[in-house]
């Protein structure tokens, strides 16, 4: 269900409901992805897992985050720190008021201080956070996800082709593979996709993807989020 398609009515008659929350970014996915496919990923998500959960509810998803590091590209919108914790805070608010048992934050954008902050809020805010780069999560995934080579590659092109294969442009093909440690390179004071090498902002190999690794990588990342919903809501 998809609360911003629910009748108020509808909603007073939910029991004990759990929110899901998709939360991504704007920002740019190489020449081939769209800007919002951190957004779209977690909408997936969320969507699959409501369908094998009772009682939960997919709200509208926030699709801008802080984003900085393609700030050189078009399309780059980011919001701060400051502003994605004060939403998380009064999201969360609102749906205590109005009965919602847990608040689950399903996130796919991992901008460092985007990570950051989401923990931060959702601790502060007695939410759940779901997050996919602790080792426990990461190492269930794709290897070029667990290798930190994955924006726009082969992990987030599947997802895409899996999900919104229209929203992906066939230029994808003849995409040379760009192996860049992302980890590392933050590690390292990069914060820009410039700076890491990303000169198109892709790393990975997006060319390898393919629609029946993402619909497999959906399941997983499935699994994990209702395995956490399931212990902890």
């Amino acid at each position: 269900m998809r609360l911003a398609e629910l009748t108020s009515p509808q909603v007073e008659k939910l029991v004990d409901p759990i929110a899901l929350w998709p939360v991504g970014a704007v920002e740019p996915h190489g020449p081939h992805a769209p800007l919002g496919t951190d957004t779209l990923i977690s909408v997936g998500m969320c969507e699959r897992a409501a369908g094998r959960l009772d009682s939960a509810v997919v709200l509208p998803p926030l699709p801008f985050g802080v984003t900085r590091y393609g700030a050189a590209f078009a399309g780059a919108i980011g919001i701060s720190e400051a502003t994605l914790r004060a939403v998380v805070l009064d999201v969360a608010t609102a749906l205590d008021r109005h009965g919602f048992r847990r608040l689950v934050i399903v996130n796919n954008h991992f901008e460092p201080e985007q990570v950051a902050t989401l923990r931060s809020a959702a601790a502060e805010a007695g939410a759940l956070y779901l997050d996919l780069v602790r080792r426990r999560n990461a190492q269930r995934l794709t290897d070029e996800f667990r290798r930190g080579s994955c924006h726009a590659g082969r992990y987030e092109t599947s997802l895409m082709l899996a999900d919104a294969p229209q929203l992906v442009d066939p230029e994808v093909a003849s995409l040379p593979s760009n192996e860049v440690d992302m980890p590392a390179a933050m590690a390292a004071g990069r914060t820009d996709f410039v700076a890491m090498g990303m000169d198109r902002a892709y790393c990975g190999a997006p060319a390898e993807a393919t629609a029946e690794e993402g619909r497999a990588t959906f399941e997983t990342l499935t699994d994990i989020l209702v395995e956490l919903v399931k212990a902890q809501a």
